[in-house]
């Protein structure tokens, strides 16, 4: 399961332009971190929702991707994010966790913190569903 997980991690060019990490994959876990980086900061020098959001989505998406059978990937259905905080501080950790797993549906649930010379705070959190789907035709 996780050899999976991290091979599919290191496909992703948008986590690797966040210089992202997969931390921590389990059955119904996953956790991602990347730096605030001066390229992914909003024009008041906070990190952008839209990283804020790739990595949970993403923590929250091998979660699930965790409880389905190898050949099925996952997509995001919905996904609501609240932004808390600002995201400021020198990196973001985005845990994403499986609530309910489902034949068709699984839903899942995530919180970003952003961490600041050790400390944390949480900054967003999501809820969403995802599908599990047919991978793209030659994987």
């Amino acid at each position: 399961m996780e050899s999976r997980i991290r091979a599919s991690f290191a496909r992703q060019s948008m986590l690797a332009t966040l210089k992202a990490t997969l931390d921590e994959v389990t059955e119904g876990r996953c956790v991602i971190s990347a730096p605030l980086l001066p390229e992914t900061r909003q024009q008041h020098g906070a990190g952008h929702a839209g990283a804020t959001f790739t990595l949970v989505d993403t923590a929250a998406g091998y979660a699930a991707l965790t409880l389905i059978p190898p050949g099925t990937e996952v997509m995001t259905a919905e996904m609501k994010i609240n932004l808390l905080s600002p995201a400021i501080g020198d990196r973001l950790i985005a845990t994403g966790e499986v609530v309910r797993a489902g034949r068709r549906l699984i839903v899942v649930r995530g919180e970003v913190v952003a961490e600041e010379a050790g400390r944390t705070r949480t900054i967003a959190i999501v809820q969403g569903t995802m599908i599990p789907v047919d991978p793209p035709a030659g994987e």
